[in-house]
């Protein structure tokens, strides 16, 4: 559904992607996970058509997105970590906006903001950061579009606020979508992103589905310092040593996000060597 091919992109004469190569299939909640500055976010603008590759190929439904076509725009739903909200109703946002997507379900756009507790006559300049955020995930939701981009979505939610988030973001998955999340917020996104992207100077450096991350990494806490034998990456956390090593046993574990991150970045060339590797 999106092809990337040899892009290359930036604001000034220093690239900030160069040759980036990448697919992504429907039926996937992606994580989009970097650091500060790694082009995340202008990821998504040019997945979306806000901004344009300087050389390379951006395909999204077979279509070039900066052309900005009627019949790829009502696919894509981009809600951007900061963003403009009207000074109207809820009710009347709707009335303007959801006749631009085909599919939008007004009954589901209902039972998202019930979720929420939001109601159609509160005014979108009077709420709260958080109570905008969610009400523009309930009608990205409603539209029902192929292609759902998330900048930071659980930035400005409370803990209730996160869970509902993940329980209606998982549920509203389909065969035929694809949801886009890129977080600084890891915690927030366990156990709902899969699979995980890892963007790190221009390059994607890691695409890996969890189970198959499961197979090749041991991810384990170690109350003494670890040796150097076998160890792709240690940090000290509280109670011991966060430590990843190469799955050895066949047995699955755990993953956790952060850890799995920050080893990647860490220890780059070892880890895709390992996954190079037939299993």
């Amino acid at each position: 559904m999106v092809n990337i091919k040899n892009l290359s992109f930036g604001y000034t004469r220093k690239k900030l992607f160069r040759n980036l190569d990448f697919h992504l299939a429907p039926g996937n909640i992606y994580g989009l996970l970097g650091k500060n500055g790694a082009g995340k976010t202008t990821l998504l603008k040019l997945i979306s058509g806000l901004r344009y590759p300087q050389d390379g190929e951006c395909l999204v439904l077979n279509y070039i997105p900066q052309k900005r076509s009627p019949w790829l725009l009502e696919e894509i739903y981009f809600i951007p970590e900061e963003f403009f909200m009207p000074s109207i109703t809820i009710g009347t946002y709707e009335k303007i906006y959801a006749p631009f997507y085909p599919r939008f379900d007004r009954k589901a756009l209902a039972e998202y903001m019930k979720e929420f507790d939001l109601d159609l006559k509160e005014k979108l300049t009077e709420l709260s950061y958080g109570q905008k955020k969610k009400f523009l995930l309930a009608f990205g939701l409603a539209t029902n579009c192929r292609l759902f981009l998330l900048d930071e979505p659980t930035n400005g939610l409370d803990i209730p606020s996160k869970s509902q988030f993940r329980k209606i973001l998982a549920s509203a998955l389909t065969d035929d979508r694809i949801i886009l999340v890129s977080t600084h917020q890891v915690r927030d996104m366990e156990n709902l992103i899969d699979p995980i992207i890892i963007l790190d100077d221009g390059q994607i450096i890691f695409n890996q589905y969890l189970h198959n991350v499961s197979r090749k990494l041991v991810i384990q806490m170690e109350h003494d310092q670890p040796g150097t034998v076998d160890v792709l990456y240690s940090a000290k956390v509280l109670g011991g040593y966060a430590v990843v090593k190469e799955n050895r046993s066949g047995e699955e574990s755990r993953i956790d996000l952060e850890t799995l991150f920050n080893a990647v970045t860490t220890n780059r060339d070892k880890i895709q060597e390992l996954f190079s590797k037939e299993a």
